[in-house]
C-alpha cells in the first residue's frame, strides 16, 4: 500500500520514491586547524563551493581546542570574497551548564552574547578550556546564503568542555540582515588561536 499526497506517491510498498529530491548532504571542504587564526571558506576559493548551486549550507566543527583557555568559537560572513568580514547579524542565544560534580545546573537566555544590528563575529560555542582532553563541538547552518532577495538565516548548535570542568551546551539563532550574496565565511577563536580541530563544509540539496 503506497502513501500518496496531493498526487504524489510519497511510499511504495515501504520504499521512499526514488524520484523524490531526498535533501542529499554533499561534502565539499574540510579545513584542519594547526595553531591557526583563522579558518575562512571562500567561494571558488581551494574548491570552496558557495553559491547558488545548494540552498542551505552546514559546517561542521568536529574537536576544536583553544591555545588559550576559556575561549569561543566565533563566525561571520563576507559579501565581497573574504576581502572583510562584518555582515550586519540580528542573533539571539541561550545556554545550559552542568558541571562534573553536578554543582548549580543551567538554563539561562545569554543576552550579553546575542547581537543586534552588530557587524561583530558572532559567538558559536560557550567557552572552551584549553586542557588538553578540551575541546567543542557542533555546527552551523546557514539558508540561501546566495540569495538576493531575502536576509540569510542561520542557526547555530554546540556542546564544550568547559573549564570549569562542565559540558555547556549553546543554541544560537539569527540572520544576516543583508540582501547582498553571503559568498564567505570565517571562523575564529574569541581570543589567540585554533590550536586543532577541523571545520567541514557541505551543502544541501
Amino acid at each position: 500500500m503506497g502513501l500518496i499526497s496531493n498526487g504524489t506517491t510519497i511510499f511504495d510498498a515501504g520504499a521512499l520514491d526514488s524520484g523524490l529530491a531526498k535533501g542529499a548532504m554533499t561534502f565539499i571542504k574540510k579545513l584542519t586547524a594547526s595553531s591557526s587564526g583563522t579558518l575562512s571558506f571562500v567561494d571558488g576559493a581551494s574548491g570552496v563551493v558557495l553559491d547558488d548551486t545548494y540552498k542551505e549550507y552546514v559546517f561542521t566543527f568536529k574537536d576544536i581546542h583553544p591555545a588559550t583557555d576559556n575561549t569561543k568559537l566565533m563566525f561571520q560572513a563576507s559579501t565581497d570574497t573574504g576581502s572583510s568580514y562584518g555582515v550586519t547579524i540580528t542573533s539571539t542565544r541561550f545556554y545550559t551548564f552542568h558541571k562534573e560534580n553536578d554543582d548549580t545546573p543551567e538554563l539561562a537566555y545569554d543576552g550579553s552574547e546575542d547581537l543586534a544590528q552588530s557587524t561583530n563575529f558572532q559567538n558559536v560555542t560557550g567557552a572552551i578550556g584549553n586542557g588538553n582532553d578540551e575541546a567543542g563541538s557542533g555546527f552551523v547552518r546557514i539558508f540561501n546564503p546566495s540569495s538576493t532577495t531575502f536576509v540569510k538565516h542561520f542557526i547555530a548548535d554546540a556542546n564544550s568542555y568547559h573549564g570549569l570542568d562542565g559540558s555547556l551546551r549553546a543554541f544560537t539563532a539569527g540572520y544576516y540582515n543583508s540582501t547582498s550574496a553571503l559568498d564567505a565565511v570565517q571562523f575564529k577563536m574569541s581570543s589567540g588561536n585554533i590550536d586543532a580541530g577541523d571545520i567541514c563544509l557541505y551543502g544541501i540539496a
